[in-house]
């Protein structure tokens, strides 16, 4: 269920909500500035610097921003394009981009 977790966007890495707001909790009171639990990449300020991060995982061939870059097409209604990131994601060994092409 994708609304019980979300995705980095700077390593593409996905954590549960619970495990998110208790790094937001441990920053908040230790003072530190928000950053990615898994690679400590500082956290993206505007949804614009998340799709620059996005893009450079897509740019690193990683499967999980192929499948979401997949999947922000699909929502968009461009399904020509989803399809090939799709296509790109599956060959690349996700499972849920295979999931999504069946």
């Amino acid at each position: 269920d994708n609304d019980k977790f979300i995705m980095m966007s700077c390593c593409c890495k996905k954590i549960c909500n619970g495990c998110a707001y208790a790094n937001q909790m441990r920053e908040l009171e230790m003072k530190l500035l928000p950053k990615c639990p898994f690679c400590r990449h500082s956290a993206p300020e505007s949804e614009e610097e998340a799709v620059k991060n996005l893009q450079k995982r897509f740019e690193a061939n990683d499967p999980v921003a192929i499948l979401e870059m997949g999947l922000r097409r699909h929502k968009n209604g461009d399904y020509d394009s989803a399809f090939e990131y799709w296509k790109k994601a599956a060959a690349l060994g996700n499972i849920f981009a295979h999931h999504n092409l069946s």
